[in-house]
């Protein structure tokens, strides 16, 4: 596998559906995207409120012409110019992914969707069996599985070095929703049961632990059994969760996230457990990974060129040792395989798309089905399969 990543004839245009003024998850995107050095962002309609998209649009440089009110109307305006965005990012919130991502489909754009993909399986399948028919690249951006070092761990599970996977086990314990409640009469949409599918910390944060547990083990999630909490102020949904986990091949594992977990900021960890080796990372030290041998002294691997550096972590590599790294980093990179896996699709570069990892639209749809299994576990209190 090459160290470097082909050039292209030219950066590709993106626009955005949200994110606009005060939304950060639309900065982290954009921010990404810049970093990457594949995209420029030459469209968006990045609030419904004429106002505030206009002032976002000048704010991210946009042409007037070029800053929507109206998704719809972005995407059949943008697909009819010759110069039209080549993807679309969707950053809003999760109950209208769907909607969105399909007018683009529609149009011929690819999609770049934030997570969770949607919140019911009626409308991630129609996702799914939409990119299916249509062929257009459909990313989801579970970021932290393109961290240099998870990238380093997957490649050493590939290999064998902690030999057969038997136990994986996540975690992600967040603080700031502490005094989130649904009794102040100006209800967030994470807490309206009329938009968040039933879910609050299990979609916002357990599908990224659910991913990352996939992703870096290889494994296929094949049942569970959750139990839900409410630790925090008052609210008809959960803020905390904790699961077991059965996997493909045999192995076990748990997740546990929690929103209301004091002191902890963005406390995301995994163990991968195999027969010779453990590994252990976790989200605020990204530049590092534990490699811990059964019988041998525990070693730490660096974020950097060399040095036991494998060539799918390597590639990803912005900086030497010594200079830290993180998740704009992160980011960055996500954006790059994108690039790529779009910038094929678009025909403006040559690229494998079997050297290209990102998470896509299955992925997505995984998550959704965790989600659902997650929920049905704990109202039933028995464990549930997730089909395949």
């Amino acid at each position: 596998m090459s160290l470097k990543f082909p050039l292209s004839s030219r950066k590709l245009r993106l626009g955005f559906v949200g994110g606009g003024e005060g939304a950060l998850i639309g900065e982290i995107h954009a921010n990404g995207a810049r970093l990457s050095n594949r995209w420029d962002i030459v469209a968006g309609a990045l609030s419904s409120d004429a106002k505030r998209a206009e002032l976002s649009g000048k704010a991210w440089g946009l042409s007037d012409d070029r800053a929507y009110t109206d998704y719809r109307e972005m995407a059949e305006r943008e697909a009819a110019r010759d110069d039209g965005i080549d993807a679309v990012a969707i950053v809003t919130p999760n109950h209208t992914h769907a909607e969105i991502a399909l007018a683009f489909m529609d149009a011929g754009i690819n999609v770049i969707c934030d997570k969770p993909l949607t919140t019911n399986l009626i409308d991630a399948n129609a996702l799914a069996e939409k990119q299916t028919n249509t062929g257009l690249v459909f990313g989801v951006t579970y970021a932290y599985a393109s961290h240099s070092m998870i990238r380093q761990a997957k490649a050493m599970v590939s290999r064998g070095e902690i030999g057969a996977v038997r136990q994986v086990h996540v975690e992600y314990f967040q603080e700031w929703a502490m005094e989130l409640t649904d009794q102040t009469g100006s209800i967030p949409w994470r807490l309206d049961s009329d938009k968040n599918g039933g879910l609050f910390t299990v979609a916002d944060i357990g599908t990224h632990a659910e991913h990352l547990a996939t992703y870096v083990s290889g494994l296929e999630l094949k049942a569970l059994r959750a139990e839900f909490y409410t630790v925090g102020q008052s609210k008809a949904v959960e803020d905390t969760a904790f699961m077991s986990l059965r996997f493909s091949q045999g192995a076990i594992g748990s997740l546990m996230v929690s929103q209301c977990f004091p002191g902890s900021h963005c406390g995301l960890r995994i163990r991968v457990v195999g027969t010779k080796a453990t590994l252990d990372w976790q989200q605020e030290t990204p530049e590092f990974l534990h490699y811990l041998r059964a019988g041998a002294p525990a070693q730490t691997l660096s974020r950097g060129h060399s040095a036991g550096i494998h060539a799918e972590a390597e590639r990803f590599v912005r900086m030497p040792r010594g200079h830290p790294e993180a998740l704009t980093d992160a980011w960055a990179n996500l954006y790059t395989e994108l690039g790529l896996g779009i910038g094929a699709k678009v025909g403006i570069v040559a690229v494998s798309s079997a050297s290209l990892d990102y998470p896509d639209v299955n992925d997505g749809l995984r998550g959704v089905r965790f989600c659902e299994a997650a929920k049905e576990s704990n109202a039933s209190g028995v464990w549930v399969e997730l089909d395949s």
